[in-house]
């Protein structure tokens, strides 16, 4: 079983796949919420601020990006499917599969 520190290394390893893949689709992509600071949204297991008690963004085991075509943003969980497919080849957890199309993590001790 890897520490969470180990998966975050893998995770920062992932993450630039995942871009690479968006560009070869044709995708132009930006950067939403990665690290969540948890003196901001509180510590896991606390909500404070928008998002998850328990989000895997304050573990910096989660991104959010935002895809776009033709200079249009893309909001549909549809427009990620491909991508979000390729990411849970790698070993990941897509929001797509729980109404977050855009959300990208790892999964640490049951969070997503």
């Amino acid at each position: 079983m890897k520490t969470l520190r180990e998966k975050q290394s893998l995770f920062a390893r992932m993450v630039p796949m995942l871009f690479s893949k968006a560009f070869s689709l044709g995708f132009e992509i930006t950067v939403g919420d990665a690290f969540r600071d948890p003196r901001l949204y509180g510590e896991m297991g606390i909500k404070k601020g928008y998002g998850q008690a328990s989000s895997c963004h304050k573990l910096r085991l989660a991104i959010d990006i935002n895809l776009f075509k033709d200079g249009k943003y893309l909001g549909t969980i549809e427009a990620h499917t491909e991508l979000g497919e390729y990411w849970e080849s790698l070993g990941g957890s897509w929001g797509g599969r729980f109404e977050d199309g855009n959300h990208y993590s790892l999964e640490h001790e049951g969070h997503r």
